[in-house]
């Protein structure tokens, strides 16, 4: 029979599964600690005190500082070191490398799509190399989806209109199930991935192989020219229309009065919501691509952006050279 089958607990595939395993058992045996001997008492005292028995039913209350004091602090000690345990674990998860990978990923009914920076795309199945950080930048382009990887003991929703991250750095190679965890619909439960963890030489051969000519930056080049964006935006172009080269990152002046930061979801709006957020100096004059430009085309056009180059987090300054004065633009 398959042992699969028989597995009652997930296998282990990253430092951080064997590390929440850790802290399940613990706080499994801790409470074991505290409720069998509840059931155990419970149990004898029906049997002794039970109906007929010739036992003292004397009620005076008795007591012991020493044994109550022992109840409160045990108990608060093992629950402070499963807090910090969890919130260590907790920040880890939610704080990535800054050189992990990323894979984009985009979810819709019923399917999960992956897309490796150099152009590599697979449905429903992810090759990563073992030992490797990697950043999964995640977004739904329908409902709420939920990615979960029981062998790395990770789950992230995925959100439509706004991008959501999910890491690991995966430490045993193997064939692993995914699956969505939020129901989204008729096909839920037949909404499932698998992870193929391979050791580095095997990866590389296998994005050599994949078939990608261009990678997601170069693909998203041709979705700019191709949706005439090189027409407004572009190095010769002669509209007034705020530049990209060093965009990604940078803090971007808007009208309102305010800024914000360049990044992946304020680019993302400014395609698919170009008067969200409007820059200063500029008129509301582009129109929406919602309609237009699927998540997956979105993703490509923010890593062509991207590979523009990135901007300092500084404030903009007003005689920046795209940036036409104050008096010739609309208020």
């Amino acid at each position: 029979m398959d042992d699969e089958f028989l597995r009652l607990w997930p296998q282990a595939a990253s430092d951080h599964a064997h590390a929440i395993d850790w802290l399940i058992w613990s706080f499994t045996g801790m409470m074991a600690i505290f409720v069998v001997p509840v059931f155990v008492l419970t149990i004898l005292f029906a049997i002794r005190y039970r109906k007929g028995t010739r036992v003292s039913r004397d009620h005076r209350p008795r007591g012991s500082m020493k044994v109550e004091m022992t109840w409160i602090v045990l108990p608060f000690i093992g629950s402070m070191i499963i807090y910090l345990v969890s919130a260590r674990l907790y920040y880890e998860v939610k704080t990535p490398p800054a050189d992990a990978m990323v894979i984009q990923v985009v979810a819709k009914q019923w399917m999960w799509k992956f897309q490796h920076p150099g152009g590599q795309r697979e449905i429903n199945t992810l090759h990563v190399p073992v030992g490797r950080p990697v950043r999964l930048n995640m977004i739904s382009q329908d409902v709420i989806h939920s990615l979960y990887f029981p062998a790395l003991r990770i789950k992230q929703d995925l959100l439509p209109g706004r991008y959501t991250q999910l890491w690991f750095n995966a430490t045993e190679t193997g064939r692993y199930e995914a699956f969505c965890a939020e129901y989204c619909g008729t096909g839920h439960s037949k909404m499932l991935a698998t992870l193929i963890v391979q050791s580095p030489q095997e990866y590389e051969r296998w994005l050599s192989q994949s078939g990608a000519s261009e990678s997601l930056a170069e693909q998203g080049e041709v979705l700019f020219r191709q949706f005439g964006c090189s027409g407004c935006h572009g190095p010769a172009a002669v509209a007034k229309a705020p530049t990209l080269e060093g965009l990604y990152g940078r803090r971007v002046a808007l009208h309102d009065g305010t800024s914000v930061i360049a990044d992946q979801a304020y680019i993302r709006d400014s395609i698919l919501l170009p008067h969200k957020q409007l820059v200063a100096g500029y008129e509301p004059i582009m129109p929406s691509f919602s309609n237009v430009i699927d998540e997956e085309g979105v993703l490509r056009l923010t890593a062509y952006i991207q590979s523009l180059g990135e901007g300092e987090q500084s404030e903009p300054h007003a005689d920046s050279p795209r940036n036409p004065p104050p008096e010739e633009t609309a208020p």
